[in-house]
């Protein structure tokens, strides 16, 4: 941030990084995003992270958030359904979803979003190759899980544009 001028970008930046730190401690509370904020705005004053080339994209971003509320809502259901039913009708799987080299800059975001959805987990990542390995409990969804994933990571880089990896050696 350069000195008091502070743009919509940062303050997005910082909303949205306030809203997954809340997300990752499973609550809204004042000790939350005081911390939050924070750390938010340390983030931003050190320069951490890659530098976006064209800024923040509010309707790509509000279909990203979206589809994460649903998954969330969606998911909740499934699982909470699976608690109640008698037996176990899980199938538990782990595999890898590569999101393609423009995905990589991105890679922190589809793991929150994935992470908080009950019933999936990001298990571990390669940000080198631009791959998630998930962790979910119902197998037989898994291609719908690919796909899914996928059209996060493709409204990921429309919301929060990055410099393209395309070009990287491998």
């Amino acid at each position: 941030m350069n000195g008091a001028v502070v743009s919509v970008r940062s303050v997005s930046l910082i909303a949205l990084l306030v809203f997954a730190w809340c997300a990752l401690w499973g609550e809204v509370s004042i000790a939350n995003v005081a911390s939050g904020v924070v750390l938010a705005v340390a983030i931003q004053v050190a320069g951490i992270g890659p530098r976006s080339v064209g800024g923040l994209r509010p309707v790509p971003l509000a279909r990203f958030a979206w589809l994460v509320v649903v998954d969330l809502f969606v998911s909740s259901w499934v699982v909470l359904r699976e608690v109640l039913s008698p037996g176990d009708n899980t199938e538990e799987s782990i595999f890898a979803v590569d999101v393609g080299p423009d995905g990589r800059a991105h890679l922190l975001l589809l793991t929150l979003a994935v992470t908080v959805t009950p019933g999936t987990a990001i298990v571990d990542t390669d940000p080198d190759r631009g791959i998630l390995y998930v962790h979910m409990l119902h197998d037989e969804r898994r291609e719908s899980t690919i796909a899914h994933i996928h059209a996060l990571a493709a409204l990921a880089c429309k919301a929060l544009p990055a410099p393209s990896t395309s070009g990287a050696p491998e």
